[in-house]
């Protein structure tokens, strides 16, 4: 156990903390591997009736995962950066199939791996503060911990566009969307915890009873716009379109693309598009854990950390530099299934 997470029980309520403030939580894999481990031992356990996940100080839920590690890994054999990506998924497959309720509180940074976090909870709770985002295609990753399922998932093409752009939304977007089921002011939160503590039973009720109205979905006014110029699966058709649009909408998206890694964009439309058909959740994160592997070990990751975290000039070279040179054969490279001695595999 890390004391990066902090778990307890309050009445019959498991609770899991996120505490590496500094960090804004964001995972490493002994987090995951205790996350991992605690909700395994509360599943046999009849006493705990539901678990709870928040943060237990800062000004975030969890910022994603130990991004610099991975690129150190990555840059060597890549050997811990695959042991991170296959703790961190099998921590977000067991949550997936968990019987017992679970309940996310999102409230603040909520990117990366806390939302591999938040979306497999029955209960996911948005706020005034919360600030979700997949942004991965800004390092050279791709948005995994179940991206391909979730985000393919969502209306229209809005799941496209969040995986391309990386675009931060708020939290009445995240309940418009439905990644969110309830949108709470951030101020009653203690109190609620405390009531499902007491009540587990009635968590929905709680929730309910403490939901408020939230502001317009700003979204919601780009919604035709996204599912019309976001529509193909073929980037070069996403520029065109937003290209010959010629709105200032377009226009700012399009230079947003721009500053992504093509690379990881192509994958991102490929595992969305190859997401939204999967037979069942460990099959994502199969499909996920063998792109994992190789992207990590790619220029596009080793550069982008460079440019975004280390030397921080947000000037990343990206090879290659235009989706034009991302070829079908590097997508295939990339989701090329890994030997059955080296693939994923579901904790049991």
């Amino acid at each position: 156990m890390t004391d990066e997470i902090i778990s307890l029980t309050e009445g019959h309520v498991g609770r899991i903390r996120l505490n590496r403030p500094k960090a804004i939580h964001a995972l490493t894999t002994a987090m995951c591997s205790a996350i991992l481990e605690q909700i395994e031992t509360w599943r046999a356990d009849d006493a705990v009736r539901a678990v709870l996940f928040d943060h237990a100080e800062g000004r975030g839920f969890c910022a994603g995962g130990d991004i610099r590690m991975l690129a150190e890994s990555g840059a060597k054999d890549g050997t811990e950066a695959r042991a991170f990506f296959h703790t961190e998924y099998r921590m977000n497959e067991r949550l997936f199939t968990y019987v017992k309720p679970t309940v996310a509180f999102m409230d603040g940074i909520t990117m990366g791996g806390g939302v591999g976090i938040s979306l497999p909870c029955k209960f996911r709770v948005a706020t005034e503060n919360t600030r979700f985002a997949m942004p991965e295609t800004g390092i050279g990753l791709f948005p995994d911990v179940g991206g391909g399922w979730y985000l393919s998932r969502l209306p229209g093409r809005t799941g496209q566009f969040l995986a391309l752009t990386g675009a931060r939304i708020d939290g009445a977007e995240c309940l418009f969307l439905g990644l969110a089921t309830h949108y709470l002011p951030s101020a009653v939160l203690d109190e609620v915890k405390a009531k499902i503590a007491a009540d587990p039973s009635a968590i929905e009720a709680i929730l309910d009873a403490f939901s408020e109205e939230p502001p317009p979905a700003r979204i919601e006014e780009n919604l035709e716009a996204i599912d019309r110029l976001f529509a193909s699966d073929t980037l070069e058709d996403i520029y065109a379109a937003l290209d010959q649009d010629g709105s200032d909408w377009a226009r700012k998206e399009l230079a947003t693309l721009k500053t992504k890694s093509p690379q990881t964009m192509k994958v991102a439309l490929r595992l969305l598009k190859e997401g939204a058909h999967m037979h069942s959740f460990a099959d994502e994160m199969r499909q996920e854990y063998a792109v994992g592997a190789h992207v990590v070990q790619r220029h596009d990751f080793l550069e982008g950390v460079r440019a975004v975290i280390v030397d921080k000039d947000n000037a990343p070279r990206w090879d290659p530099a235009t989706p034009e040179g991302v070829t079908e054969h590097v997508l295939d490279t990339i989701f090329a299934p890994l030997p059955d001695d080296e693939a994923w595999t579901p904790y049991r």
